[in-house]
């Protein structure tokens, strides 16, 4: 393999979803180049609904179920509405999730596919309950997508006003002690403001206290979200009489604003901190090349983070640029949605059905928007390749190469380049059937590896 051919494989695979068509040959141009003309901001063609239109159907579902209650035939009418409700529900998740994947899917931009997948993980939030289940699909589409090459400052703002990151960590319902709201009897909550802390920002080992978490908390109260049963608009509202009054004090510094306004500033503040730079710099290293990231590498991407005020954009650049990042050795091992959809982009599948995607996603342990934890789905080898993990595989690869017409060693030419020397492609080349010479190169481990 020659060795624009090896940077090439690295570019499609390294750091895109993997090669589809003749992306290989593209990028064997100039790899580097081709890399950086992906980074493009993301287009969701389908329209399909927002987090906004969503509450509205939501609030529409509450009347109807309110005056289920009081029909004659209450009890049916009330199964009825349950019923309805909960198809809604889980179709909008479903449908969004599956948009999302068959984008990225068919897209010849899969860095910036790969970016969102990034961050959608490092702002994880859980489709649990009725309301998540409905709207967490739309944080990545309405606040991370559009911040996806700018500043992580406004990223961060944008996903921190979310409904759905507003109400996965409860902020909806945090009210300073000493507003108006909070003299009712309403509490604060700490929830957002420990996890923009730290999985958000600084890292656990960032050097906050615990009276840094209950200023952050202070200073975003009245962060909430509308109901449009009772408000006059829907998504995100402040709401003044729930703000906390005063001057907040946060890692040593004074924020005077008596209004939303603190909060934001709170925010800017955090998203441009050393340590913010340092913790997200490693985990896109760790993400991208090794579960042990290169200190000098990391301290690459510091530096162009705090040159640049953290430009997501720059600091991709950056990492395409480093002689780091393009070591020989295949050191990051696929998740399971990275290894369904480098699969599926190989034999040139274009359509998964919603079905087919949760089934295989579930089976993986690697569901959309189910990591039930604000700390995301692992990013490291140890969690995915165990015995199980591998049987799940084999019987998925078996499936698929049975229901595909795709040649192997045309497959393997397009993805890997691999050479007579290297054992997989003696292995694909002398398989008993077209069906094992498939399954032989999706379960080989520079397919498995990138």
């Amino acid at each position: 393999m020659s060795v624009i051919n090896t940077q090439a494989v690295i570019a499609v695979n390294r750091f895109g979803l993997g090669a589809r068509g003749d992306e290989l040959a593209q990028a064997s141009k100039n790899p580097k180049a081709w890399l950086k003309q992906q980074l493009q901001p993301i287009v969701f063609t389908n329209k399909l609904m927002s987090s906004n239109e969503m509450f509205v159907e939501l609030a529409k579902l509450g009347e109807a179920r309110k005056a289920a209650k009081k029909s004659t035939n209450a009890d049916e009418e009330f199964k009825k509405n349950s019923k309805d409700r909960k198809k809604f529900l889980t179709k909008s998740y479903r449908a969004l999730s599956t948009d999302t994947f068959k984008e990225a899917l068919n897209s010849n931009n899969s860095l910036s596919w790969r970016l969102l997948d990034f961050f959608s993980n490092h702002f994880s939030v859980t489709a649990s309950g009725p309301v998540m289940g409905a709207i967490s699909a739309t944080l990545e589409r309405e606040a991370i997508a559009p911040n996806l090459l700018g500043n992580f400052d406004e990223m961060l703002l944008a996903v921190s006003k979310h409904p759905a990151m507003l109400i996965f960590l409860n902020n909806e319902r945090s009210f300073g002690p000493n507003s108006r709201i909070g003299k009712k009897g309403k509490g604060l909550n700490e929830n957002l403001a420990r996890e923009i802390l730290e999985l958000h920002t600084l890292g656990v080992d960032g050097g906050y206290k615990q009276a840094d978490v209950i200023e952050l908390a202070k200073g975003i109260t009245g962060w909430s979200v509308a109901n449009p049963r009772k408000d006059d608009s829907v998504g995100f509202i402040y709401r003044a009489a729930g703000k906390e009054p005063g001057n907040r004090m946060l890692l040593g510094k004074t924020y005077k604003q008596n209004n939303m306004a603190q909060g934001e500033a709170m925010l800017k503040d955090l998203g441009n901190h050393p340590k913010t730079a340092h913790y997200v710099c490693t985990k896109l290293v760790k993400h991208f090349i090794s579960d042990k990231p290169s200190p000098d590498l990391v301290q690459k991407l510091v530096s162009t983070w705090q040159k640049s005020g953290g430009n997501i954009k720059q600091v991709m650049t950056t990492l395409i640029d480093s002689d780091w990042s393009w070591q020989a050795d295949s050191q990051k091992f696929k998740t399971p949605r990275e290894f369904v959809m480098s699969s599926l982009r190989a034999v040139g599948r274009k359509e998964i059905k919603h079905k087919e995607l949760f089934f295989t996603l579930m089976t993986f342990g690697q569901q959309p928007m189910q990591a039930g934890s604000p700390a995301g789905y692992s990013d490291e080898q140890q969690d995915w390749d165990g015995a199980n993990a591998l049987m799940s595989k084999i019987d998925w690869v078996a499936l698929l190469a049975r229901k595909t017409k795709a040649n192997a060693e045309k497959v393997m030419a397009k993805t890997l380049a691999l050479t007579p020397e290297v054992s997989t492609y003696k292995a694909v080349v002398r398989a008993e059937s077209r069906t094992q010479a498939l399954a032989l190169l999706l379960l080989s481990p520079e397919f498995l590896r990138r």
